[in-house]
């Protein structure tokens, strides 16, 4: 005697994992945490290697402070009402990691000119 299964449609990959991205409350945290890490650090850095390799380096030194530009993207996300945890947590992602470089260059500057 056979027995007929109720066979239930599998699950597309995106819907498995969209729980993730809507309703675990640390996401927005985390990424936006970690977004502001990789803003301090990497854009900079990325921002004047793409302006070397485009420019000559008096050109190239004085078009860099046009990277602050670049602040009016987490300032538009803390408009919008959708974005404005992650970039509450952008912030403060900028903000704790520029404290951790400035006080460590600081420090790594007292120890070389005390030496």
């Amino acid at each position: 005697m056979e027995t007929e299964q109720v066979r239930e449609p599998a699950e597309a990959p995106e819907e498995q994992l969209g729980w993730w991205h809507h309703s675990h409350p640390t996401f927005a945290g985390i990424t936006g945490f970690f977004a502001g890490m990789l803003f301090v650090t990497a854009l900079p850095g990325a921002f004047a290697g793409l302006l070397r390799l485009l420019f000559s380096y008096e050109t190239a030194e004085r078009f860099f402070p046009f990277v602050l530009l670049a602040l009016a993207l987490p300032i538009a996300m803390l408009v919008m009402r959708k974005t404005r945890r992650f970039a509450q947590f952008m912030f403060v992602g900028m903000i704790v990691t520029a404290l951790v470089v400035g006080g460590v260059a600081s420090l790594v500057l007292y120890f070389m000119v005390d030496a």
